[in-house]
């Protein structure tokens, strides 16, 4: 059973950095994806960015591109989201998942199996 928890939300100002982490466990990370996805209240959950472990290719929605980067460790089994230039507009629960078993980066939530706890994060203006 594959576990994945989330640490690094919190409150900042509009324009400063935050880095999330994803801690994987019960699976060590091969032929698969991982990716960041955010829910705003009210909203439907987005896709934020997904990262492919075998080589590491990227992709990210337009919204982000150019402020943040995701990146994963593959010794630690953990992924992480560098977010700089924060907007109040990137408040929301963000949440890591997994699909697992495929190279595809899918961005819709459905194509994931495994989803952490979700963190909080939330930007001043």
């Amino acid at each position: 059973q594959v576990q994945l928890v989330e640490s690094g939300g919190g409150l900042v100002q509009a324009g400063g950095p935050l880095r999330l982490s994803c801690a994987a466990s019960g699976r060590t990370f091969s032929n698969d994806v991982m990716g960041w996805f955010r829910q705003a209240p009210g909203k439907e959950r987005e896709f934020v960015a997904a990262i492919r472990w075998s080589d590491g290719r990227t992709y990210y929605a337009d919204s982000v591109k150019g402020r943040f980067t995701i990146s994963r460790d593959n010794a630690k089994n953990t992924e992480y989201l560098q977010m700089n230039s924060l907007k109040p507009e990137d408040t929301a629960v963000y949440y890591c998942a997994a699909r697992l078993s495929i190279s595809i980066i899918f961005t819709s939530p459905r194509q994931y199996d495994y989803w952490g706890q979700g963190t909080q994060v939330t930007v001043s203006s």
